[in-house]
């Protein structure tokens, strides 16, 4: 107790000396670690940082309650968990610098995140599972969010293409070479196709229940992505959540859904009754272009 009152009696103190530069090197700090805060959150690696962080804050308790033997061992640890940091994250790291080196100041300097037109991206998307539901086609699409999904990516092909609902039908359609896989969809972008994703080790979902399904709740247990299944035997649109499956969807009830988990949440709130009658309008308009 007597530490953390010295440590205040030296902070008041220390306050008539603080400059302007002072302030600004203060929110540079803040702000390098804001991001890196950022970028550990988009990646599977979040979990090792939560660890480190627990590490740094025992070493400055124990030192605080001067346990010298166990401060001691906390800072070897430190000190050789350095370089394993630098290997552990190296795949982070270069992905940062390539997002660094490709943005410019201003988007560098912004901390709000770029508004996504995911709206689109749904429209078409729906628009694929009601035409492939009613024709019986297997559909399995994930949705990245924050966490990190490169590693399943790496077991597909890569695409990188802008969301269409042809394109959604032609990689899905029985006789194609990627059918049987997952599409991930990053960044508004169909990233990669025919994934293999991880299957659940749940043992008490329902029997009747295929591998897409199980791959799908699979992927949703261990990121969390928003996956879109169509079942090849019944037709059933069905979503995937945090382990959570949800069957028997309508078209509506899907892109309702979509919308409430993919668009930000500003974006949802400020939605109005003139806003969805002009998008059902143009989805309407699209269907009967489509078919003629």
């Amino acid at each position: 107790m007597e530490a953390i009152i010295n440590f205040f009696k030296e902070f008041a103190a220390l306050l008539p000396t603080i400059q302007i530069m002072d302030v600004v090197d203060i929110l540079v700090v803040a702000f390098v670690i804001y991001k890196i805060i950022l970028m550990l959150q988009t990646t599977s690696s979040s979990r090792i940082a939560k660890s480190i962080i627990i590490i740094l804050i025992l070493t400055a308790a124990t030192s605080l309650l001067h346990m010298y033997l166990m401060n001691y061992l906390l800072d070897k640890i430190l000190e050789i968990g350095l370089l394993a940091l630098v290997i552990m994250f190296q795949p982070e790291l270069r992905r940062m610098l390539e997002k660094l080196g490709s943005k410019s100041f201003r988007e560098i300097l912004s901390t709000k995140q770029e508004q996504r037109n995911i709206d689109h991206v749904i429209s078409e998307t729906v628009k694929a599972c009601e035409i492939m539901s009613r024709e019986r086609t297997g559909v399995l699409i994930v949705f990245e969010r924050t966490t990190s999904l490169e590693e399943y990516q790496k077991t597909g092909t890569i695409v990188d293409a802008q969301v269409s609902s042809e394109l959604l039908r032609n990689i899905f359609f029985t006789k194609a070479s990627l059918h049987d896989g997952a599409v991930i969809i990053r960044n508004e972008r169909i990233a990669a196709a025919g994934c293999v994703l991880p299957l659940t080790e749940n043992r008490n979902i329902s029997s009747d229940l295929g591998t897409r399904h199980r791959a799908g709740i699979g992927m949703s247990e261990v990121s969390d992505a928003v996956v879109v299944i169509v079942s090849e035997e019944t037709g059933t649109i069905s979503v995937a959540v945090s382990g959570m499956l949800k069957r028997h969807l309508a078209p509506q009830t899907l892109e309702k859904l979509l919308l409430n988990e993919l668009a930000p949440k500003e974006e949802v709130k400020t939605r109005n009754p003139l806003t969805k009658l002009l998008r059902r309008q143009k989805k309407e308009k699209d269907d009967s272009d489509a078919e003629t």
